[in-house]
């Protein structure tokens, strides 16, 4: 199944079952998640975001001179199957998992605490900044 559609899905409410350990089915073939072209930011976290959520989202891309057509949203279970990217960024928001290797990495609090915690964006903008030096 594509990433878009399991997006689609997410937003709908519905869920998405996974098979944790493929191994024991020596006949199922793991999907490999492929990205398109002009995926810049892979953002990585555990929780489904809300309005206001996906609002700050929008600003902090926009605040990286990103578009929200070149992000993709996934879980921490799904980096396993990550195939060839183009990537420029990852950021893992709430959530201890380790970014593809050559990547700008972004470590933060999960974005639904960010929007009353003022310390928490300071620290990502800082990260983010960090990255033009």
């Amino acid at each position: 199944m594509k990433q878009r559609d399991i997006q689609v899905l997410q937003e709908m409410g519905l869920t998405y079952w996974q098979v944790r350990k493929p191994e024991c089915f020596p006949a199922l073939e793991v999907p490999v998640i492929n990205f398109p072209d002009d995926c810049k930011l892979l953002f990585i976290t555990e929780e489904t975001l809300t309005e206001h959520d996906a609002w700050l989202f929008g600003r902090i891309l926009k605040s990286m001179k990103i578009t929200p057509e070149q992000a993709l949203m996934l879980p921490p279970s799904a980096l396993e199957q990550l195939g060839q990217h183009q990537l420029v960024w990852c950021w893992i928001a709430g959530c201890t998992v380790t970014a593809p290797v050559g990547v700008q990495a972004l470590q933060s609090a999960a974005i639904s605490t960010m929007h009353t915690n003022p310390a928490a964006k300071k620290a990502l903008w800082q990260q983010i900044c960090s990255y033009d030096n």
